[in-house]
Parts: C-alpha cells; sequence; structure tokens
C-alpha cells in the first residue's frame, strides 16, 4: 500500500505492513513518528523496517534540521528544561527557503 502521511494519519492500523518508507519530510515530526507507529501496532508478527529518504542540499534538510529544533523544545517542555530562547523564530522560518 502507497499512501501520504495525510491519507494514513487518519486512523489506519498496518499490522500486516512491515515496511515503511518515508520519501518526504513533513513540518511536524510527530506525523511521522505516528506513521511508524501505525506500523508496528501489537499484533505485528513481522520485523519492522523503517527507511527515511532525502536529497541532499535541499529543502527536506532544512526541514530535517527544524524538525529537530521541534522534538528539542517538546523535549524541553517535557522534561522542564525549557530554554527561555526555545521558541521558533521567524528566522527558523526563513532559513528554510534561503531567506
Amino acid at each position: 500500500m502507497l499512501l501520504s502521511l495525510t491519507a494514513g494519519g487518519v486512523g489506519l492500523n498496518l499490522v500486516g505492513a512491515n515496511h515503511l518508507l518515508l520519501l518526504d519530510p513533513h513540518w511536524n515530526p510527530q506525523l511521522e513518528a505516528q506513521a511508524q507507529d501505525r506500523v508496528y501496532r501489537v499484533g505485528q508478527t513481522k520485523p519492522v523496517y523503517i527507511w527515511k529518504f532525502m536529497c541532499a542540499e535541499t529543502v527536506e534538510q532544512k526541514i530535517h534540521a527544524l524538525q529537530e529544533h521541534k522534538l528539542g523544545i517538546a523535549n524541553g517542555v517535557l522534561t522542564g528544561t525549557v530554554n527561555k530562547g526555545s521558541k521558533l523564530t521567524i528566522d527558523d522560518l526563513k532559513s528554510l527557503f534561503g531567506l
């Protein structure tokens, strides 16, 4: 089955699938994590393989850096170690497009 993160994020539990190929990054890293969780569910009997493809020197790498930044903010909130300068800024968004 081939589907986008948007279509796959509406309640599918794919315990019959065991390969996940992430071809395009999403702004929200939690959606990618949710896609991974939908493949690896209770009842899954096969080993699960997850590959994330990314083209070098493209906006995909910048989106990945933004994802890491967002995950760092979320981690800080959950652990109570939020830094004062941990909010996303307009400069973070501008860096995605090389502005």
